[in-house]
C-alpha cells in the first residue's frame, strides 16, 4: 500500500528524507570501496576523542552502548583501530578487569576523521531554537521508525 501526501509541505518533507537515505546509502557504499577507516570507525574515533577532549576515559562498554553494538563487535573494532595505530587499550588504573580505550595521536581533529558530521553541525548552527527543535523531534521521531524497522 502506497501512502499519498496530499498536503504538498508534508510531500516536501517525506521527499526530502527519502533523498536523504539514497544520499547516506550511496555514501556507505563509496567507504566500503575506499581506503581508510569505514563508518563505524569514523564513528567510533570521533566518540574516543571527544571524550578525551573531555577528559571522559572511554571503556569498550562505554563504546559498545555509544555505537549500539556488542561487546564482541567492539574487540573487533577495537583490534582495527589499534592495528591502524589510531587507539591504544590499557588497564584500568582502579580496576585491573576492565580496560580503558585513549587515542594515540591527541592531536588528531575529530572534524578530520569525520568531515561530514563536522558539516552537519556547521549547517545546524544556522538554525534558530525553534528550527532546531522541530527538526530533531521530526528525525527522533523517523530514527525511532528506522529503529522498529530494523528489528522486525
Amino acid at each position: 500500500m502506497t501512502t499519498t501526501l496530499t498536503e504538498p509541505h508534508a510531500q516536501r518533507a517525506a521527499d526530502a528524507i527519502e533523498e536523504l537515505r539514497r544520499a547516506e546509502a550511496q555514501l556507505s557504499r563509496r567507504r566500503q570501496t575506499a581506503c581508510g577507516p569505514g563508518d563505524t570507525e569514523r564513528i567510533a574515533m570521533r566518540f574516543i576523542l571527544e571524550q578525551a577532549d573531555a577528559e571522559q576515559p572511554v571503556t569498550p562498554r562505554d563504546l559498545a552502548d555509544h555505537l549500539g553494538v556488542t561487546s564482541a563487535s567492539v574487540t573487533a573494532l577495537l583490534d582495527r583501530l589499534r592495528d591502524g595505530q589510531m587507539i591504544e587499550v590499557r588497564p584500568h588504573p582502579s580496576d585491573g578487569r576492565r580496560k580503558l580505550v585513549t587515542p594515540i595521536d591527541r592531536t588528531d581533529d575529530p572534524d578530520l576523521i569525520d568531515p561530514l558530521t563536522a558539516g552537519i553541525r556547521e549547517l545546524a548552527a544556522d538554525l534558530s531554537d525553534t528550527e532546531a527543535e522541530l527538526l530533531a523531534g521530526f528525525m527522533d521521531r523517523i530514527t525511532d521508525l528506522v529503529s522498529r524497522e530494523c528489528q522486525s
